[in-house]
């Protein structure tokens, strides 16, 4: 894997042509097969998964040939240098690994190639979790659409939301894993015992609460906008579901939660976990690299994943937190094309696995029916598939930013008792939909909840 210098090589136009020939003789999406192509430059952040996807990268050379540089950031300067490199006269990175919640910028900016116009028969494969649709998007309609839109990306990093518990408590309780909310408020209720032991810790600060609160708003039957998928962003945000799930919330964290209501990060629940303070938290697959690190947790195999339990009407949701992999239209075709090659190569079942076994979060479900999942050190497996299936894209517009901030600010005021929910939730409506209206979206509100 080189790490700088000038890139050499050209495209083998003959070798491509084998290849798509070959792909052309079998039945079905083609297989992949390896090209050599020219050397690509990837933009991606410094995380906790990042090991994972370098030993990968470092396998694709080894299997192919093909040479791959990281560029590599922290989190907000993996941000910058992405929209640096779309913004140039000719970029300097030929995929960008993006987050979820920056993706819509770079899709509706008009910077990216639809994967397709590279390839018309380039398809994601059947194993692959699309994240409520989240790698197609209709330019027109200005949101995530399989039908309608097109296919911009492949994801890169499957994080989404589970319930991490005490699988320890649980067995020494006789407690059985949630198929509920209640039947997790009753477990949480059950092994709650402060100060030594919380029963849950949400992330309810003015940062992350939005975030946190996603799972149980959707789960419940509420939402954020009517119809995001047919371009109708009228705003719900009020809606009666979720005052519903916003008042169990609440009833959660003050029954069976941590006592400093309305000031814990995501990082300080993930600690909590990893301390032994916290019997539950909802949060991201990705915090299980912490989770069995003896360097840093004190509940190494004590813990265990969960399905997001199912609201009063049977619905599920979770989270989705995942990374995507795109490729920029100001890059040389054969750059676009090298990246094209790699993304197809990562997608595959067996590259999947490997990706898994090297630490980082595989964005195939079907990993979960591999050998891998019968190691106790890969137990998370089978429920982050299943969450990975029910994901849920809360934020699908290029306003997300401003949207999270009115939801992280008015949500954190109700917690914390400044404002009642219901006057939360309808000072949130009007907020936000003035920031759609403003921005020239179909839009409208809810009454407000009296």
């Amino acid at each position: 894997m080189r790490r700088g210098g000038a890139f050499t090589g050209y495209l083998r136009s003959a070798l491509v042509a084998v290849g798509v020939l070959a792909a052309l003789i079998v039945d079905g999406p083609p297989a992949w097969a390896a090209v050599k192509v020219e050397p690509i430059a990837v933009n991606i952040n410094q995380s906790p998964w990042f090991d994972g996807f370098r030993k990968l990268v470092e396998l694709y050379e080894k299997d192919t040939g093909n040479a791959v540089k990281l560029n590599v950031n922290p989190y907000l300067g993996s941000l910058e240098a992405s929209r640096n490199s779309v913004r140039a006269n000719e970029g300097f990175a030929h995929l960008l690994v993006v987050d979820n919640n920056w993706v819509v910028e770079f899709y509706a900016g008009g910077f990216l190639t639809p994967l397709t116009d590279l390839d018309p028969r380039f398809a994601l494969e059947d194993g692959v979790n699309t994240y409520d649709d989240t790698i197609f998007w209709d330019g027109q309609a200005r949101t995530f659409n399989r039908k309608t839109g097109k296919l911009l990306g492949v994801p890169i990093n499957g994080n989404v939301e589970v319930v991490f518990y005490r699988e320890d408590l649980y067995k020494e309780k006789g407690l059985k894993v949630p198929d509920t909310w209640d039947e997790l408020m009753a477990n949480a209720k059950a092994l709650h015992d402060p100060p030594r032991r919380y029963g849950i810790v949400h992330y309810d600060d003015r940062n992350f609460v939005a975030s946190n609160f996603v799972a149980y708003n959707f789960s419940f039957g509420g939402g954020i906008f009517r119809s995001p998928e047919t371009a109708d962003f009228t705003v719900t945000i009020n809606g009666p579901n979720t005052l519903r799930a916003f008042e169990f919330y609440r009833e959660l964290g003050r029954a069976a939660g941590h006592p400093s209501v309305g000031s814990i990060s995501q990082g300080q629940a993930i600690e909590a976990l990893v301390t032994g303070k916290a019997a539950h938290i909802v949060a991201v697959i990705a915090a299980w690299g912490q989770v069995d690190d003896p360097n840093k947790s004190v509940v190494v195999d004590k813990v265990n994943a969960a399905l997001i339990p199912k609201g009063p009407t049977g619905i599920r949701a979770s989270r989705a937190g995942h990374w995507i992999g795109v490729i920029p239209r100001n890059v040389p075709e054969a750059k676009k094309r090298a990246a094209l090659e790699f993304l197809r190569w990562f997608q595959q079942r067996e590259i999947q696995v490997k990706y898994t076994d090297f630490g980082a979060v595989p964005v195939r479900w079907d990993v979960a029916q591999s050998d891998l999942a019968k190691q106790r050190k890969f137990r998370f497996l089978p429920a982050l598939a299943e969450n990975s299936k029910i994901a849920k894209m809360p934020f699908p517009l290029a306003e997300a930013r401003q949207v999270t901030e009115i939801l992280n600010l008015r949500l954190n005021e109700a917690i914390t008792g400044a404002q009642s929910s219901k006057s939360a939730l309808n000072t949130s409506a009007s907020e936000i939909h003035e920031v759609l209206r403003n921005a020239g979206y179909k839009t409208g509100k809810l009454p407000d909840l009296k």
